[in-house]
């Protein structure tokens, strides 16, 4: 046993250390601070819905309407983010994203009425889109050989927020107001700005003069855009990567009251669940990201989309605190999802629309899972929140099955 634990932490500490190299330690962290915040503050407002529906009286449909609005602004961000993500360098345009977040978040916590928190919701979700692409295409020519890795820790450095940020926002609104809960992780948007603009050197194709933008070059980029997409398994991914996005916005938008209206369990108790979700996804991430690397992302993503299909089905049945336990942490699998099929798509792409075509993709697949949460309240109002929850393990099966239209892309994926 000793010796097992041995060769584990040696391999953390090489790899570690290879990660680390050359400075690109602090590109790995300030990029991964930023998705904490990013992810993790976008997950406090399913957390917060109670409070939201209290003082500002608003139904389940409304509530689910508030989410729909801000993944879908998060979606409708991504293709912009990508193509001023290729034209001004990822470093600048990740800057853009936190600095106008801070502003985003300040606005939410001032709202005083349902109008004023609807447009500081959409304007975050808008804000940390520009975050999404980009996090991802930077990482394949910092870490070209270690993508996966790193993409998998910074996935689950937002998921120590999902994870943290949804419980303390749950206290501070218990024991004080849910304003507070923005007002505090405003200045951490800031300081990750800073860190950011002087930590992230920027590449050499960030301080190449830059071209007017006219409508034939508007035209060309997107046929290239096209072209890029049309690649091999792109297609097939991508449509995995749709279905799995109503089956995880669903899911993760009304959990929570699923959980208290449904299961009958406490407020507090699904607040713990519902972290409990994403701290099991702080693990499930970064290894997700090396069985990517070393065993290929056909068989990997097979598994963990069986196990999310398993984890909804089973919650149909389940009414027991430790099955409830049990399949919150199996359907964490489904935060692995998005380690491999963004990997996947940005690696193929060519690197000249890289940013473009994967905000491109990332566009589709979030707009159509934002509709999802509308849909799972307008249920819930007609007291049919179970049944919907059932829709989603139905939608997770369907893509389980897209995953076997997967081509194989090398011998990992045998």
């Amino acid at each position: 046993m000793t010796s097992v634990i041995t060769r584990i932490n040696r391999t953390i500490r090489r790899e570690a250390a290879d990660l680390g190299r050359d400075g690109r330690g602090w590109i790995l962290f300030s990029i991964s601070a930023g998705w904490f915040l990013s992810i993790g503050v976008r997950v406090v407002f399913p957390a917060l819905l109670p409070y939201f529906e209290s003082e500002f009286d608003m139904s389940l449909t409304a509530a689910g309407l508030l989410i729909t609005v801000l993944w879908g602004a998060y979606a409708f961000g991504q293709f912009p983010g990508g193509v001023l993500g290729d034209r001004y360098g990822e470093r600048n345009m990740l800057v853009f994203s936190t600095a106008i977040s801070t502003v985003a978040v300040i606005a939410v916590a001032s709202a005083h009425n349902t109008e004023l928190l609807f447009a500081g919701t959409i304007a975050f979700g808008f804000a940390t889109a520009l975050f999404g692409p980009l996090r991802f295409t930077i990482f394949t020519h910092v870490f070209p050989e270690r993508t996966g890795t790193a993409v998998g820790i910074t996935m689950a450095a937002g998921n120590v927020g999902n994870a943290v940020l949804p419980i303390i926002a749950g206290g501070v609104a218990a024991y004080a107001a849910w304003q507070y809960s923005f007002w505090l992780v405003a200045p951490l948007f800031a300081v990750t700005t800073a860190v950011m603009w002087f930590r992230i050197p920027a590449r050499d194709k960030d301080q190449e003069p830059k071209s007017d933008i006219t409508i034939a070059s508007v035209r060309a980029a997107g046929r290239e855009v096209i072209a890029g997409i049309r690649q091999r398994g792109i297609p097939s991914v991508t449509a995995v990567q749709v279905i799995m996005a109503i089956a995880y916005q669903g899911f993760v938008g009304f959990y929570p009251t699923y959980l208290i209206s449904v299961k009958g369990v406490s407020p507090a108790l699904a607040t713990t669940l519902f972290g409990m979700f994403f701290a099991s996804a702080i693990v499930v991430q970064p290894l997700v990201g090396t069985l990517q690397d070393r065993i290929g992302s056909k068989p990997t993503l097979l598994t963990i989309v069986a196990m999310f299909f398993v984890a909804l089905l089973g919650l149909w049945y389940a009414t027991a605190l430790p099955a409830l336990v049990g399949l919150t942490l199996l359907a964490s699998s489904r935060t692995g999802t998005g380690v491999i099929n963004n990997t996947f798509i940005a690696s193929a792409l060519p690197e000249d629309v890289q940013a473009s075509a994967l905000g491109f993709l990332r566009t589709g697949w979030i707009a159509i899972g934002a509709l999802a949460p509308v849909a799972i309240g307008a249920l819930g109002d007609q007291g049919a929140l179970k049944e919907g929850f059932l829709l989603l393990a139905i939608a997770a099966g369907i893509g389980l099955l897209f995953v076997l239209f997967i081509p194989k892309t090398s011998a990992r994926d045998d």
